[in-house]
């Protein structure tokens, strides 16, 4: 790396500009003399050679993407002269080696989590409320009304106060004075928790659960029982009309394969049996509040590392992601995996291009086929509506620099290190294996970090490269920025700036166990995450289906 430009791979034939370039500049690189003949924006490549059309494009050496026109050298990429293109793939063809990183340094270290009796372990300790059906979101609301005030779980909201002074300076006829308020200067008082071991209570919404194909519903079933499973979660209460697609059986079914042995205890009330909303909601308020009491009887206590379960998630990506921000989280992953913990790589339409490396890292031909199986139907499903993986990038990744899906992908796919591949999972299948692990999800950041958690992460990474406010309701979100500028500009979603391996100040190993160690104070509860901070309880189910 140059403080100007980076050439990710031997392979590659474009270079990657670190900071605005001019037109007519002069780039001097292994030898060649290179002038520009565009300016070129910090984030975006241009062609290290000639390129005729049809000709690869090549990052991270492998293909991402071909000429549309003749590119001259120097000349930077667009989406007017550069197509989506990806190489062909088929089953396991080599057997990779791995050398996993030194962690004696991390090897003894515990974090303090929550213990539950099936033997994983939480970094949080949260209640959850949840509907089997949209038709409860309104009971779910008034229950959340109930609670979270009176419980001293609900998080000081300075807009709220900021409305209030704003009306009283306009009841008092001063109307100069609202455009003199801050809303950072406002005092707000700290929660006062009555269960000082229970990090809150999680009251989820959702659009599922009935009116949709039969498969959605099982798949939403899952999913909350995954939830349920997770080990943030200390125990659930289930709202359920009774007439919907998603029954409560259905649910006991997901929970009995996941975990035969549950011993969280689930709560379930039904509207239909029970009869009118005030017999609902004072009997599921009543006995909740009860279960409350007896969750808040654990307390944090020291566990190995190999208990860490965590997510690999990107969002608002921009064209340092997959080199500063992705590639820590990578290296991170690989500490997790060879201390024993388990990771999780998910977005299948961000591994688009880079299958094949994947297969290949699978430790057996089962779960090489599955995901082979899964990504081929993935695609068709797409191209079936007449879509595909090639329109992922958004409006905000074209301009930051990512203009075809196999060049995010690429990049996107660091984020999963170098480890072996010892699962392959459908959507909301739980993890078992410790390793690194690959979950089908939507590239959709919040469906994606809501199926992570819903597959038993108990911490995610986010990187992003633009800014994204999302977190979950009970798994920490860590926000990792991929530059300084996106850390300094966003610091209240930030947890992590990587921006360093841009500037040169820091490599990728380094800011990998920068990471670990903000997990570990994360998942031992001496720090928050930004979006735990910010009440970010962002829940999307994935819905494959069309609604009947």
């Amino acid at each position: 790396m140059t403080h100007k430009i980076l050439k990710i791979h031997p392979k590659d034939n474009v270079l990657v500009a670190l900071k605005d370039l001019k037109k007519g500049e002069h780039i001097h690189f292994e030898g060649k003399d290179i002038t520009l003949s565009h300016d070129v924006k910090a984030k975006h490549k241009f062609a290290e050679e000639r390129l005729n059309i049809d000709d690869n494009i090549f990052m991270y050496g492998i293909i991402c993407g071909k000429a549309l026109s003749p590119i001259m050298e120097g000349e930077v990429l667009t989406t007017q002269n550069v197509a989506h293109k990806t190489a062909e793939f088929t089953g396991k063809r080599e057997t990779k080696t791995w050398t996993a990183p030194d962690v004696n340094k991390w090897s003894k270290l515990n974090f303090m989590g929550y213990h539950r009796a099936d033997g994983l372990v939480g970094t949080a300790n949260y209640w959850l409320v949840v509907p089997l059906v949209f038709c409860e979101n309104r009971n779910i609301e008034i229950m959340k009304e109930a609670f979270v005030e009176e419980l001293g779980f609900a998080k000081p909201n300075k807009y709220k106060a900021f409305v209030k002074q704003m009306r009283e300076l306009y009841a008092q006829g001063d109307k100069e004075k609202i455009a003199e308020l801050n809303v950072e200067t406002i005092e707000q008082n700290e929660e006062n928790k009555i269960f000082k071991n229970i990090d809150g209570i999680k009251f989820l919404t959702h659009q599922g659960g009935c009116g949709g194909i039969r498969q959605d519903s099982d798949m939403l079933c899952a999913l909350i029982a995954g939830y349920i499973n997770n080990p943030n979660v200390a125990g659930a209460t289930i709202l359920s009309l009774g007439c919907q697609n998603a029954q409560p059986a259905i649910l006991k079914d997901k929970l009995n394969k996941i975990n035969p042995d549950l011993q969280k205890p689930v709560l379930l009330f039904e509207q239909q049996k029970e009869g009118t909303e005030s017999a609902l909601l004072t009997n599921a308020i009543q006995q909740t509040f009860l279960a409350l009491t007896e969750a808040d009887k654990i307390s944090r206590k020291p566990a190995p590392l190999s208990k860490l379960t965590v997510g690999l998630e990107c969002g608002g990506s921009d064209g340092f992601s997959g080199i500063s921000a992705n590639p820590a989280v990578g290296h991170a992953s690989d500490l997790v995996v060879a201390l024993g913990g388990k990771t999780i790589l998910s977005e299948f339409p961000e591994l688009c291009g880079v299958e094949q490396e994947l297969i290949n890292r699978c430790t057996t031909d089962e779960s090489a086929e599955k995901f082979v199986s899964l990504m081929r139907a993935y695609a068709a499903s797409a191209e079936a509506v007449g879509s595909g993986f090639d329109m992922n990038p958004s409006p905000g990744n074209i301009k930051d620099g990512l203009i075809t899906d196999a060049m995010k992908s690429a990049g996107a796919a660091k984020k999963g290190g170098t480890s072996p591949i010892v699962d392959v999972l459908d959507y909301a299948e739980f993890v078992t294996k410790p390793g690194l692990n690959l979950l089908c999800t939507p590239g959709n950041d919040v469906e994606s970090t809501t199926a992570m958690a819903g597959s038993g992460a108990n911490i995610i990474l986010f990187t992003t490269g633009l800014g994204t406010p999302t977190g979950n309701p009970v798994t920490p979100v860590l926000k990792v920025s991929s530059n300084h500028i996106l850390a300094e500009k966003m610091s209240d979603i930030i947890d992590i700036n990587t921006g360093g391996v841009i500037s040169g100040d820091k490599t990728i190993d380094e800011m990998g166990e920068e990471i670990l160690e903000h997990i570990i104070e994360v998942a031992s509860g001496n720090k928050k995450a930004k979006a735990m901070k910010l009440n970010q309880d962002d829940f999307i189910p994935w819905k494959r289906g069309v609604s009947l």
